[in-house]
């Protein structure tokens, strides 16, 4: 998967305007499957976290959050998922023998505290978990599939990324017409600063920052990697924590690394006498023989009203 151009953050550019009318296409393609499709509804609540955008926003970390806070609550949550990047349709639970080639990494991840399946049929994954016990769905990703109903659905905004340009892809980084969008969205979740762009909406915003769940040392050095939506967010969110960062590589999200690629990033770290760093997402992608060479980097939603957030979804739900 590509790294977003940075076209896609500017007002006004040329290439910007050349793609506008294969926007437009992209855009009412995606309308019009949300119109003409009538959603199935399954027995449970079923909440989706999604994007408007393409691109990292942290959406996984939420998905997570939100998990957690439903099993405080003592609720059956399970997590419903594509599996983008694996190879398995489903659907299917993930279960500990399966590999990111198979379910990809996101489900890997999720999987690790929360039961979780991959469905590229979201209804008949929903409803497999109906059929195990779960109470409640978390649905990641998939505001754009219109297949099954969501009870509610909660969209996950980068605070500096924002809603971008504000075109369709490929002429900007939207999924569809932000005005379609922002009508089925119940909620935002604002990931970092800057909610006055969503002011205007007159919707909820529940704000929140990714937090390191675990320290390094401090006198360490690292070579930081990812493959993920915007690097640049997990190297920034690095020297925050006071993470002593003296080399950084890019990847396309969900990127692959080959034995030749992961040798050249062992290179880099060991000229510069650093440890590799990665993000959670990128690490279990790794092999075996990969992951003994590499810290991986966890990280934790903390909302800046827990409070509020619970109040919302326990009326909602």
């Amino acid at each position: 998967m590509m790294i977003p151009p940075s076209f896609w953050q500017k007002p006004s550019s040329l290439l910007s305007l050349l793609l506008s009318p294969l926007g437009w296409i992209y855009g009412g393609l995606v309308f019009l499957r949300l119109k003409v499709t009538r959603p199935t509804k399954v027995s449970v609540p079923v909440i989706c976290i999604g994007n408007l955008t393409l691109g990292g926003t942290g959406k996984t970390p939420v998905v997570l959050s939100l998990a957690k806070l439903f099993q405080h609550r003592k609720i059956k949550v399970g997590i419903l998922t594509r599996g983008y990047g694996g190879s398995l349709e489903g659907p299917v639970k993930v279960e500990k023998f399966h590999k990111a080639q198979d379910v990809g990494d996101e489900a890997l991840l999720l999987a690790k505290s929360t039961p979780t399946w991959v469905a590229r049929d979201r209804v008949k994954g929903a409803q497999m978990m109906v059929s195990a016990g779960i109470q409640l769905i978390l649905m990641d990703d998939g505001f754009q599939n219109p297949g099954l109903f969501k009870d509610l659905s909660l969209v996950v905004v980068d605070g500096k990324q924002g809603f971008g340009n504000g075109q369709v892809f490929p002429a900007g980084p939207l999924r569809e017409f932000l005005s379609t969008g922002v009508s089925r969205t119940d909620a935002f979740v604002l990931m970092g600063e800057n909610s006055e762009f969503l002011e205007k909406f007159e919707k909820s915003v529940f704000k929140a920052t990714l937090v390191p769940s675990t320290s390094l040392p401090a006198q360490q050095k690292y070579f930081a990697f990812a493959g993920i939506g915007f690097p640049e967010k997990f190297f920034e969110s690095l020297k925050k924590a006071g993470v002593k960062v003296v080399g950084a590589a890019s990847f396309g999200d969900h990127h692959p690394y080959r034995e030749s690629e992961f040798k050249n990033l062992r290179e880099q770290a060991q000229k510069l006498e650093a440890k590799l760093l990665t993000t959670e997402k990128d690490f279990v992608r790794l092999t075996p023989s990969q992951k003994k060479h590499v810290t991986p980097f966890p990280v934790d939603v903390k909302w800046e009203s827990d409070k509020a957030l619970e109040s919302f979804l326990q009326h909602k739900t």
